[in-house]
Formats: C-alpha cells, structure tokens, sequence
C-alpha cells in the first residue's frame, strides 16, 4: 500500500493488509459498531417499557385511592328497659364463738399390785378431786369455771347444726371408741376397789409364782351389762385367766357409752395385774 492510499484507508483495512480477510475476524470488526448501536436501542426499549409501566401502575393506584366511599349510616334505637327490682341482701350470717372446754384429766387403768410400787402418776384420780373436768386419754388445762364438756355440749346442742346429719348407729354395732366411753358406777376410784375387794389371787398360780397382767376383753352392752367376756393374749396360767373373767362377770351394771346421742354397745379392754409380794 503506497502512501497515497492510506489515508483513503481505514483502520482495518490498514490492519488486515495483505492478511485473510475471509477468516471471520475482519467481518466481526468491520460490523462492531452497528452491533453496539442495536444493543444499545435494544437496551434503551427495554427501560422505557420498565419505567412506562411503573409509571402507569402508580397513575392507576392513585386514581383507585382518590375514590371516595359513601358512608353507610345506621340508625340505632334504643329500647326503654324495666324499672330494676329492688333486691334483698341477706344479712351476714351470724358466727358463733364456740365456748372454751373444760380442763381433762387422763384416764388410768386400775392395776392390782404392792403399793410401794405404785407410781405418783399412775394412781387413779379420786372422783371429790375430779370436779368439772372431763375425762379424757391426757392431762389438758382448760377453763373449769365458763368451760363445757365437749360431749355434753354437743348433746345439749341437739347434736350439731343440722346441716351434716351424723350417723346412727345400728342396734347390733359395736364400737372402740365412742364420744362417751361406758364408765364403772361411781368412776375409776369406784372400779379400782371393786377388784381390789373382789380379786383372789389364785393358789395355784401362788406356789407357781406365776405373776403378770391379764388383759379381759367385754363389751359393755346399750343397757350397761357385761358381755362377751374373754381374755386376750400370752396366756398366763395358774388360774389367772379363770379368776379375771370371773370378777369381770360378777360386776354391776356400766354406765352405757353414748354416740350421737344414742346408747350403744362399746368394746372393753381392763388389764388385771397380779403381783406377788417377797
């Protein structure tokens, strides 16, 4: 290429001089600029139809939003109510302090034995001495002048307030332990000289040296009387078991013990120690 011709020339001609034009290259770089510009067209269409519609969306939202609502009105009426009721308030109910209990005194099973071995504690509480205290399983201070024995208030009282109704025992029933427990005819110091004066140490169980406590077991029927008398248990021996039923037997008629205001047959235990003296 003379120097005339280059300046008619462009680049790639000046590049590709005396080269193979047919390989692609010359054509891909000769056709680059109207590539760029379809790209570039392509590219400016597509973010005039994104921005157009985003704009037309927003138009069309905003004309939604500026129409109006026509309010819905709804009349209320309003009903005349009754006069109210005038309405009785009970009075608070009363609550009823219940009176002190009088003061107990524990209750000690009459032992036959030496007196030098008798206890201060265990002796048996004269009756003069017992006063209006109430006899019970321990030794409890309460008021003896306003108090009330709880038995004997609540008989008093008509058995309670009438809202639990207490239970009646069946006539054949026999209890443990009742509200009133049956009672020898003049008290303990009573029952206490009764075996002392009635008791015979057996002779038997004398030359034996046989010596213990027999427990008796009777129960004390709704008249009072003694029944079902037996002893319970290590058997002594010697007569001892003899001799305790049979003074059991020949006692006098019991106070009956009481429950809900009724007599009623209660189970007995009364231990009779026999004691040899050296």
């Amino acid at each position: 290429m003379n120097t005339t011709n280059i300046y008619n020339a462009d680049f790639l001609d000046i590049l590709f001089e005396g080269r193979n034009k047919d390989y692609g290259a010359y054509d891909l770089r000769r056709s680059e600029d109207r590539r760029v510009r379809k790209a570039l067209m392509g590219t400016a269409s597509i973010a005039l139809v994104v921005i157009g519609g985003y704009v037309m969306s927003n138009q069309l939202f905003a004309a939604s939003t500026n129409t109006r609502n026509e309010p819905v009105v709804k009349a209320t009426v309003l009903e005349t109510l009754p006069p109210a009721e005038d309405k009785v308030i009970p009075p608070p109910p009363v609550v009823t302090t219940p009176p002190p209990a009088v003061s107990s005194i524990k209750v000690t099973p009459p032992v036959i034995t030496r007196d030098e071995l008798v206890r201060a504690e265990d002796e048996v509480v004269k009756l003069d001495s017992i006063g209006n205290k109430s006899i019970a399983v321990a030794n409890v201070k309460g008021d003896d002048i306003n108090g009330q024995d709880i038995p004997a208030l609540i008989a008093s009282n008509g058995g309670g307030n009438g809202i639990v109704e207490a239970h009646q025992p069946a006539k054949d029933e026999i209890f443990t332990t009742v509200e009133i427990m049956p009672s020898f005819p003049g008290g303990e110091q009573a029952l206490f000289k009764f075996l002392h004066d009635n008791v015979r140490y057996p002779r038997v169980a004398q030359e034996n040296e046989i010596q213990g406590t027999i427990f008796v077991q009777f129960v004390v029927d709704r008249e009072g009387n003694i029944n079902d008398v037996k002893t319970i248990g290590a058997t002594k021996g010697g007569g001892l078991e003899e001799e305790s039923i049979r003074v059991v037997k020949k006692m006098p008629k019991w106070k009956p013990g009481r429950q809900n205001q009724q007599n009623v047959s209660v189970q007995f235990n009364l231990p009779v120690t026999y004691t040899l003296q050296n």
